[in-house]
């Protein structure tokens, strides 16, 4: 006689704060379909996380834990970003608990990669594994410039992160609705 336990799968991935009151930006992929959201922050303390919003077409996910006074990440400006500009990825790759990787802006305004609908990526060589996910790029000042979302997979020295400046674009709507509306004009050009 067997019996049979109901499966769960559990995920890890990165996040980062981006305001005192606890709001956390993240990738769609790390927390969209989740029934429990867990953030352990850097001192050890762990907290129920709310899913306030994601957007699965550009992959950014704000979500958002009880509590004040948070330490948090300045945003940055990643238009300003200049190509061979030095870089830091910070993360929990593999469950190693902040991790830190630096490398160099290898291309700006990546698209057609296959991650997502709307794509502007930033490609950098900083090294961005398995549970780096919706951990923070930052520029050499400590600022945001890049939320970190994927690694290709034949080369792990090429990785993709959506621009600061597209996640601020989509904030107020994933804050107020909890998703983003977009409009769309029925035009096709030949």
């Amino acid at each position: 006689r067997r019996y049979s336990r109901p499966f769960k799968e559990k995920g890890q991935g990165s996040g980062f704060l981006i305001s005192r009151d606890g709001y956390i930006l993240t990738n769609n992929h790390v927390v969209g379909d989740a029934d429990k959201i867990t953030v352990k922050i850097h001192d050890g303390r762990e907290f129920e996380a709310k899913r306030i919003g994601t957007d699965p077409e550009s992959e950014v996910a704000l979500i958002k834990i009880k509590g004040d006074n948070f330490p948090y990440l300045p945003e940055g400006d990643s238009a300003a970003l200049q190509i061979g500009e030095v870089v830091v990825a910070i993360g929990n790759p593999f469950g190693l608990n902040a991790t830190v990787t630096f490398g160099h802006v290898s291309a700006k305004g990546r698209d057609r990669v296959g991650i997502a609908n709307y794509e502007n990526f930033i490609q950098t060589d900083a090294s961005i594994n398995p549970g780096n996910s919706g951990g923070p790029l930052l520029n050499l000042r400590g600022e945001v410039i890049g939320i970190n979302t994927a690694m290709n997979p034949r080369a792990n020295t090429i990785g993709f992160t959506v621009p600061i400046n597209m996640a601020k674009q989509i904030l107020p709507q994933l804050r107020a609705e909890g998703h983003v509306t977009r409009g769309w004009l029925g035009v096709v050009i030949q």
